[in-house]
């Protein structure tokens, strides 16, 4: 039952983002932290990202927000080895190293000042 309310959900995100571009509506909610701050935190960008993916922009995703776009293979790779979990415990243990969280964590906090710095 949850995956199915899972799948519904993401389901309807691709859609509303494939039928609305962010950076023309409103009501797509606006980042707090550049608000407050007027810097742009790593996320910044991620949804005008997803809706130029899902229209085959890699170009423009990648403008928008990079970290997000080399994030997915590495996301595909985390979803997976929570999917077969059981069934490649020696897989799951590769793939959820301490270390590589921690090496995730320093490259986020480099993207956050670096775009930060370059475009400042």
């Amino acid at each position: 039952m949850k995956k199915g309310i899972w799948g519904v959900l993401l389901l309807l995100a691709v859609v509303v983002y494939f039928g609305f571009d962010p950076s023309a509506n409103a009501w797509f909610p606006k980042c707090p932290f550049l608000m407050l701050t007027g810097w742009q935190c790593p996320g910044c960008g991620s949804q005008r990202a997803i809706h130029s993916l899902l229209h085959l922009d890699l170009l423009s995703a990648m403008r928008y927000n990079l970290l997000l776009v080399v994030s997915l293979p590495v996301l595909a790779v985390l979803l997976y080895a929570e999917a077969v979990r059981r069934r490649k415990p020696a897989f799951y243990a590769k793939v959820h190293r301490v270390a590589y969280i921690w090496i995730y964590f320093a490259v986020v906090c480099m993207w956050w000042l670096g775009r930060n710095l370059w475009h400042g």
